[in-house]
């Protein structure tokens, strides 16, 4: 068997065998296949995409490269949630003893951030004393424990997407749906998850900026992971403005602390009432969504979700009393309110700038080496669709520097008012089940 022949099969639309796929896979991991090869097969795929069936065997072989995170030891079907990323994207701090409250185990593994915040990893380095580096027998054991656990992702898992997305990066081919599929799910596969919520954002701060393209990734998602025997569905929610209202790492902590308490965002809390519900109904302790919904309402308002959070920090060396006093978290020395230059009505919040201007105040990573400051960020005071009087606050700026008029002016850029009114935008496009 020969790259070549396998280059030159998907140049001309054919569908490549599953041992013409591994041969590939597995010659680009051990290096025997070179750099050039692989990007003419990348833009081959590029042109003329994936059945399928390719799409699972590709993402199999991606899976199989590396090391893969046995869950056997823990008790109860295992749902993961993925989000494709966004901004003041919490869900994951709340979704996971939210979820783990009804008895469904959560074993997360999580990464730390590169972009406009942090991870949800240097999130939860905001609370004093969490940590992550914990033993493999130990995250089993304290799923089964605290039915929640959160753990930094391995060295060795999915090597293969990783080469591959690196030379997708620099070959213009990182926009194919079955490159970003697969790469998504072989990580989400290989972490041990019986089963898999999906949330695709789709808007100005969504990877896929269209509707149409985010509703193709969630059905080749789906697809995948239903056909290597993972239960997959996918929620298709907004990414146009931030989610919530916070956007930085102690600040998102403090809004997740809210929000399980019942009195966060109305738009965070229903997105993560949606997901936590297709989560527990994957793990078969409902009938029924609306069962799934009511009885994580509950737990909202009765304050189980909230005891469960405090006993997953507790459990991973974090001060629990975070939950009570979240003014223990890291804060910023000085806050801005940002004024509206005009009355009306909010039209649009650009979720990209926003975020861009949290990076600005040190509340992400512009590269891997970058220092997070996990105090700062910002949150906002309107969103699209809410009336403002001139002079009104519309967000305020947490900083440890006075110094933030560039900030200020990048905000400005990236909300708009108008004159009329302006309805919200719906929070959820669509399920995808199949």
């Amino acid at each position: 068997m020969r790259m070549y022949d396998i280059i030159e099969k998907k140049r001309d639309g054919e569908n490549l065998s599953k041992e013409e796929i591994r041969f590939f896979i597995d010659g680009y991991t051990n290096g025997d296949i070179p750099d050039y090869q692989v990007s003419a097969f990348l833009m081959s795929v590029f042109f003329r995409d994936m059945s399928e069936a390719e799409r699972a065997e590709l993402t199999t072989a991606m899976v199989e490269s590396g090391d893969q995170v046995d869950l056997s030891a823990i008790s109860g079907i295992k749902v993961d949630k993925h989000s494709t990323g966004g901004v003041g994207d919490t869900t994951t701090l709340i979704l996971a003893p939210l979820v783990a409250s009804l008895d469904v185990p959560v074993a997360k593994m999580s990464g730390r951030g590169l972009g406009h915040t942090g991870g949800t990893i240097d999130k939860l380095e905001s609370v004093p004393g969490f940590h992550v580096e914990i033993s493999s027998e130990e995250f089993v054991d304290l799923v089964n424990q605290n039915k929640v656990a959160v753990v930094g992702q391995t060295g060795n898992l999915t090597p293969a997407d990783k080469k591959l997305y690196s030379l997708r990066d620099v070959t213009a081919t990182v926009n194919s749906i079955p490159l970003i599929a697969s790469s998504i799910m072989s990580k989400k596969i290989a972490s041990g998850a019986d089963a898999i919520v999906l949330d695709v954002k789709t808007g100005a701060g969504a990877f896929m900026k269209e509707l149409g393209d985010a509703k193709e990734l969630a059905e080749a998602m789906v697809s995948i992971g239903n056909r290597v025997g993972r239960n997959t569905m996918a929620v298709i929610s907004d990414m146009s403005q931030p989610l919530g209202n916070a956007i930085g790492n102690a600040l998102e902590v403090r809004e997740a602390i809210e929000t399980l308490q019942g009195n966060g965002p109305q738009d965070l809390t229903d997105l993560c009432l949606e997901l936590g519900s297709q989560m527990v109904l994957l793990a078969n302790k409902v009938d029924t969504l609306d069962e799934a919904r009511d009885r994580l309402a509950e737990n909202l308002n009765n304050g189980k979700a909230l005891e469960q959070f405090k006993a997953f920090i507790a459990s991973q060396g974090g001060d629990s009393t975070v939950a009570d006093h979240p003014d223990l978290l890291p804060q910023a020395s000085y806050t801005f309110d940002l004024p509206a230059e005009k009355s009306g009505t909010v039209s649009e919040i650009i979720a990209d700038n926003i975020g861009t201007a949290a990076m600005m105040l040190g509340a992400g990573r512009a590269t891997k080496e970058s220092e997070i400051d996990l105090s700062v960020g910002i949150v906002l005071r309107k969103k699209i669709g809410d009336p403002v009087q001139k002079g009104e606050s519309l967000l305020t700026i947490h900083a440890n520097t006075s110094a933030v008029d560039n900030v200020k002016d990048k905000l400005y850029a990236s909300i708009s008012i108008a004159d009329e009114a302006v309805e919200a935008l719906p929070l959820i496009y669509d399920n995808i089940t199949v």
